[in-house]
């Protein structure tokens, strides 16, 4: 469903120069779910916005359901992959109601049925007809993003772009927020990419892990190697050890 082929992405000139991406290949069969764990800045946020189509400046190729992904995206090919971002407020319009924003893409891309799709997608996040006419701030953390999840599934897309979506949430929330997604995936037979620093919030969601740094993809391994530890790179056992608690030993990266 998703192929990266060789996708780099730089920013800046010179001695400023920022190699935010470097030659990453990677692909993810229809309705598998893949993570990218890595420390901030490692490049697994800039790999996945070079997938949604935010980073136009991108190097490489990009498919999406069998079709190459131009680096700007027409209207009819985002509704194929939706993003749901890390931030549930700061995502979400503080001015326009949960229905509000759920109209928004239906009438973006001239969908018929508004009325049904909102009130289907409300439900399927789990929401009341209740929430539809509250602001952002009237809601919780886990219910606006919930809005967010509802908002992405409206356009009925074939992947789900996950950017640490649950980090900003309570503990108890989080586990509420990762089995939604988990149901989401297997009822609608979901494509799922998704970025996180948190080896246990991936683990819960992803069935292949790639663990990043400094823009290079180090390693592939799976969600159950990496609960008993079968890594094999220096920076994956230095990251596993590190979610698990402080560890003084530390481990160099060779540039």
């Amino acid at each position: 469903m998703i192929r990266i082929e060789n996708v780099s992405v730089t920013y800046g000139s010179g001695a400023s120069l920022v190699r935010a991406a470097r030659d990453v290949s990677l692909h993810i069969p229809p309705g598998e779910a893949l993570g990218l764990v890595g420390e901030s800045g490692s490049g697994k946020s800039t790999v996945m916005r070079a997938v949604a189509g935010l980073i136009p400046h991108a190097e490489g190729r990009i498919f999406i359901n069998g079709q190459e992904m131009p680096n700007t995206r027409p209207r009819a090919t985002r509704k194929i992959a939706q993003m749901v971002f890390q931030d549930p407020y700061g995502s979400l319009h503080p001015s326009q109601t949960v229905d509000q924003t759920l109209a928004a893409p239906i009438a973006i891309h001239n969908l018929d049925r508004a009325e049904h799709r909102i009130i289907t997608a409300l439900t399927e996040v789990g929401l009341g007809r209740e929430h539809r006419f509250r602001y952002p701030h009237q809601l919780s953390g886990g219910q606006r993003q919930r809005v967010a999840i509802a908002r992405a599934l409206i356009l009925e897309p074939k992947v789900l772009l996950l950017d640490e979506p649950t980090s900003a949430l309570d503990v108890s929330v989080q586990a509420e927020i990762l089995n939604l997604l988990t149901r989401l995936r297997r009822d609608h037979g979901l494509t799922m990419l998704m970025v996180s620093h948190d080896l246990a919030v991936i683990a819960h969601i992803c069935d292949r892990i790639g663990v990043m740094s400094r823009g290079e993809l180090l390693e592939m391994t799976t969600a159950t190697d990496l609960a008993e530890g079968r890594v094999t790179h220096p920076y994956s056992q230095q990251l596993l050890r590190a979610n698990r608690g402080f560890d003084p030993s530390g481990v160099e990266i060779d540039a």
